[in-house]
Formats: C-alpha cells, structure tokens, sequence
C-alpha cells in the first residue's frame, strides 16, 4: 500500500533536518555539560552523573572506573550533570555543597562559558572561510531608498541610531533590527564626519513583525590575519547582542511566544541552512551556542544563572541559603522548564501540520 504523499515528505524531506537538528543540539548539550564534569572533577566535586536529555533514560552506562552514570534521556532537550549533594545533604567530604564557594561556582559558571566559548570559535572559523565585508559603501542596489536620504557610495558608516558598527555584519544587522523606522545615520565622508537624519530604508514583514532591508552593496576589506581577528571578535559580541535585544523585546511584546521553538521548529531554520552550505550551517550553530550560553546565564531557578546568583549571595553574607529551601526552588524551576518545553514542542507540532 502506497504511502500518503504528505507522510512521505515528512520521511524524504523533514526527519533528515530534524535528526541533525537533534546532533546539533546535542553536540552543545554534550559541550555545555561537559564543562560542569571537567570543572567538577577537577574541583574534587563528586560525579554521580553525565546525562544528555531530560525525563526517562533510554541508555545508561556506569563507568567501572570511577562509577560515573552516564546517560542519554527521552526528551531531547537539555542535559544535566549530578554532583553528590547538589540538592540535598551528603556525609560525603566531596559533596557540592562541601567544597569552597568559588570553587561550586566555577563548576556552574563552566557549562555556559564553553557554550559562549564553542560560539567565538565558531565564529572564527566562519570569518575564516568566508568574505568579511566593511562599512563602506560601494553602491546601490536598483530601486534603493536611502540615497534619497542622503546616503552615498563611498560612504564610511560609523554608527546606526548611536551605535557603533565595526563591520559589515554589525551594520547590516542594525539595519534589519531597527530598520522599521527612520534611521539616523554617521558616516565618514571625505574625511568628514557626517550625521544624516531619519535615513529611510525598505521594510519587510514577516510573521507580524517588521524588519528593515539594507538596499547597498559593501566593499570587502582585505583578509589579513588582524582583520579576521576583529572581525571574528565584533562578530561574536554582535552574536552576544542578538540574544539580549531579542529578550528585549520578548518583554516590551515585539516578539511573541512563537518566536520560541524547541527542535522540531528549528528544524525547517536548520534545513534553510543547509541549503546555504557549511557557512551557513557554521553561523546557526554558532547563534545557537551563543544563545544557549547567555539564556542559561540567567538567574532563574533550574538554570545555571539561578545557582550562581544563590552562591554570589552565599559569597557576600558568607551564609549559605537553607539547603532545603534552594531544593524546593530548583525544583518547582524544572517542573515549570519542563512544562515549557512541552508547551513549545507542542506549539511545534501543531504549526508543522497548519
């Protein structure tokens, strides 16, 4: 019996995105907790457990060596590693909680410091292999709008709204994020520093929220060894403010809740990207390192930055928080994380069948 011919391009043309979707995720899982193992073990902190994934186990192994679990879970989200009295009171003399402050919080801080770290190197990587472009204008694309405002090729852009812009990547993302209204737009012109105001520049919508378009082709500055350095470092801070202006505007409510996907929404971006090369597989694993490293920052309960803002207050007051009490908050944090990403792969799944 012939298959449904919606069911096989799901087969043909989705799972294959969704499968790497799911190495790519785990790949930064694995580097995240990797960073707590390394950073434990060589703290003396005891490892009861390496896990990638949340909820039942579906393979488990025990080290014969140092008795370490290690596992790979049902729901591929996240991953944890367990450290003898990390939640709980230990007798054991290298439990968590036993060793010094700075010690647990170089533990915690390692999970995202490796994913923003995977992020910069990645970064490096792709301005390797790829054309860095400047700030300077070589000329305009048919049909463009900002020459009307002002703008001229030859033109050096230095800043966007105030903004400081060190490549052609910060330039054009500034453009595409704030591009929705009149921009107000310094350029170096003849040696000149020039400010032109409510500089207008094509829109876009997509989804309900609009976006502006860069309508002019950048100069490429030459590959030297400095350049790609400086390029790879603005790159990766450009990276690093993407993440922060789009919880931003999660808040204000220009972004909505359907801006977040769990792997199987990500699987249609990771599939864009494959059809744009390595490159462009490179820059959205690099986003998504970068990403995963800042949100895990933050200080929210079952999250890393939850436990460092505990261990910066035990730090201070030099008095640890009632062990029980920090149990129950890390714990109502997993349940409510737990039923978010259950809400998003839902959501996910039901847009995949609109």
């Amino acid at each position: 019996m012939p298959l449904n011919p919606f069911i096989s391009f799901i087969i043909i043309m989705w799972i294959p995105n969704f499968l790497l979707t799911l190495l790519i995720l785990s790949l930064l899982v694995i580097i995240h907790e990797g960073g707590h193992f390394l950073i434990a073990r060589a703290s003396g902190i005891k490892v009861l457990e390496f896990s990638v994934g949340m909820g039942p186990a579906i393979f488990s192994h025990v080290s014969k060596k140092n008795g370490i679990r290690f596992s790979v879970r049902a729901l591929p989200f996240g991953g944890f590693v367990q450290m003898e009295g990390e939640d709980g009171d230990s007798e054991d003399s290298d439990a968590f909680y036993k060793k010094p402050v700075y010690k647990r919080l170089a533990t915690v801080l390692a999970g995202p410091v490796m994913n923003i770290l995977t992020g910069f190197l990645c970064m490096f990587i792709l301005v390797c292999i790829s054309t860095p472009a400047s700030t300077v204008i070589y000329d305009f694309q048919e049909g463009a709008k900002s020459p009307e405002y002002g703008l001229q090729a030859g033109d050096k852009i230095i800043k966007v709204e105030g903004v400081r812009v060190h490549n052609g990547n910060d330039l054009i993302y500034e453009i595409i994020y704030n591009g929705q209204n009149p921009l107000d737009i310094t350029v170096v012109r003849d040696g000149d520093t020039v400010v032109l105001e409510d500089v207008v520049f094509p829109t876009e919508e997509s989804e309900g929220i609009v976006f502006g378009i860069y309508d002019f082709r950048l100069y490429g500055p030459k590959k030297t060894f400095g350049n790609i350095m400086s390029q790879a470092f603005f790159r990766s801070v450009n990276s690093v403010k993407m993440v922060f202006d789009t919880l931003k505007d999660l808040v204000t409510g220009r972004f909505g809740v359907d801006s977040f996907s769990g792997p199987i929404g990500m699987t249609d971006t990771v599939g864009e990207a494959v059809s744009g090369g390595f490159p462009a597989v490179l820059y959205l694993i690099t986003i998504i390192s970068v990403n995963l490293g800042i949100m895990n920052l933050l200080p929210l309960p079952a999250l890393d930055g939850g436990r460092i803002l505990l261990l910066i207050i035990e730090g201070i007051t030099r008095k640890p928080v009632n062990r029980k009490v920090e149990g129950y908050i890390n714990a109502a944090g997993l349940i409510v994380l737990l039923g978010f990403m259950m809400f998003i792969t839902a959501k996910d799944i039901i847009k995949l069948f609109k």
